[in-house]
């Protein structure tokens, strides 16, 4: 019995340290291999790496990040790899070796190693973009993680997520790079002076709150465009997101500015704060918005010796408001990225909201203008729609317009309708587009109605005193 005894106290025993033995070699050997799982979990300390010096020599610049095992067995990195290799303007370092990709890179558990990334720019290269852009792939168990690079190329003011606040200047010095976006505050005036040039991201709009004072020539226009300069993208329209002067913006003022490639290019809203108009354009251009050229929503715009060119609809009045054009070309022809098929002028007194209709007092005068598109797409280039009881006033004077049936809800007083302006030199199939009218049997030649106070058309040339020119521009 004794016997007996002792084996039944022996064997639990032996159970116990048989386990405790066979158990530490097994968690050694864990720890020691490599995890396969395609549920593998890896991360990095940043998703990007961000270069935000303004560079005004050759710039040079490093940062890093972490690429961490959270796991409990080890993890075989196949591939990390700078995308552009060794074009990039970037370059990196997998702890300690440099190189544009490496492939079987072991991390402990629960460990990490450092990527270093430089970025070696001379800014003086002006045919560099002005954001430069790369990213680093990490290969693990058939999964792909990305971490993105972006660095400042070209010598410029960049400004991310700004707020503009008092009374500043612009000067040409340096062009503008807007990323994430400028908002002029509600107690601010900046002023842009000639030869300025602001480009924003695709997400960049530019937004006044306050006050917004361009004060471009002929010969140094401000130029508002997408910060996207190389050939596939430069003439891309809805490349940034366009100017919106908000409800409490005032005196805005705009003088030679140049607006292309945006979404909206201007839009105005809500009436004005006091008795100006809340936007003036003098001698301005905007050209291939993808939505609209210039949109008002129940605001007051006057504009004179200005062209409205290959928008999406080149100008929506809409909600009523009081509006001048005055000496302006409004056309549109289809080009390799947007097709022509809304009116070039649209004017409303309404607005749609939530299913219902609300409108408001609208009054419209358009002087000395032309409203043309292409043939056979849009057969009334000029829509006017009034749906509200309020007062309700649109007046065509002397302009040009192609319509199959005039339009309606409005007085037009010599009017030249369907007949082609013969602008100078247009042909979509190679994107030109010259809107002068200088042939002498151009239509609009000496058909328009003086005493308007524009002495100067869109070149800056006189007008006729007596019988000027309908468009933006003056035969010389």
């Amino acid at each position: 019995m004794k016997h007996f005894v002792t084996h039944i106290f022996r064997l639990p025993f032996l159970g116990c340290l048989l386990i405790t033995i066979f158990c530490i070699p097994f968690s050694s050997c864990q720890k020691d291999s490599f995890i396969t799982s395609q549920n593998a979990q890896l991360s990095t300390s940043t998703d990007s790496l961000k270069y935000d010096t303004v560079f005004t020599s050759v710039g040079s610049i490093t940062q890093s990040f972490k690429i961490n095992n959270l796991n409990n067995q080890k993890l075989l990195l196949s591939t990390v790899k700078l995308m552009a290799g060794s074009a990039s303007a970037f370059k990196i370092n997998i702890n300690g070796t440099p190189a544009d990709e490496a492939s079987n890179i072991e991390i402990a558990a629960n460990d990490s190693v450092y990527v270093f990334v430089t970025v070696h720019i001379n800014p003086s290269i002006t045919n560099l973009p002005f954001i430069v852009r790369d990213s680093i792939m990490i290969m693990y168990n058939g999964n792909s993680h990305f971490v993105q690079l972006e660095a400042y190329g070209q010598n410029a003011n960049f400004l991310r997520n700004k707020v503009i606040k008092g009374n500043i200047n612009w000067s040409s010095s340096l062009p503008y790079v807007v990323l994430g976006s400028v908002r002029i505050d509600s107690a601010a005036t900046l002023t842009i002076e000639p030869g300025c040039k602001i480009y924003s991201h695709a997400d960049a709009p530019f937004i006044v709150d306050g006050t917004l004072i361009i004060n471009g020539t002929k010969e140094k226009n401000v130029i508002f465009n997408g910060d996207r300069l190389d050939a596939d993208y430069k003439s891309l329209p809805a490349s940034w997101p366009g100017i919106y002067f908000r409800e409490r913006s005032k005196n805005n003022v705009l003088t030679y500015a140049n607006i292309k490639n945006a979404y909206q290019a201007a839009v105005v809203e809500k009436p004005s704060v006091n008795s100006n108009s809340k936007l003036i354009l003098h001698q301005c251009i905007i050209d291939n918005a993808y939505d609209a050229g210039l949109l008002c929503v129940n605001s007051s715009v006057d504009a004179d010796n200005s062209l409205f060119t290959n928008c999406g609809t080149n100008v929506s009045l809409t909600y009523g408001g009081i509006y001048n054009l005055t000496y302006c070309t409004v056309a549109s022809y289809s080009t390799n990225y947007t097709l022509h098929k809304k009116p070039v002028l649209v004017v409303t007194d309404y607005a749609s909201l939530n299913g219902g209709i609300l409108s408001a007092s609208l009054n419209a005068a358009f002087r000395n203008c032309i409203f043309w598109g292409d043939n056979n797409i849009v057969d009334n280039e000029v829509a006017i729609d009034k749906k509200g009881s309020g007062s309700f006033s649109v007046l065509f004077d002397h302009c040009l317009y192609k319509a199959r049936e005039d339009p309606l809800n409005c007085t037009i007083t010599e009017a030249i309708k369907n007949q082609d302006p013969l602008f100078d030199n247009v042909d979509a199939t190679k994107q030109l587009f010259d809107f002068h009218t200088n042939s002498s049997v151009a239509p609009g030649i000496n058909k328009g109605i003086g005493g308007t106070d524009f002495a100067k058309d869109l070149d800056d040339g006189n007008r006729s005193v007596g019988v000027p020119d309908i468009g933006c521009y003056e035969k010389q």
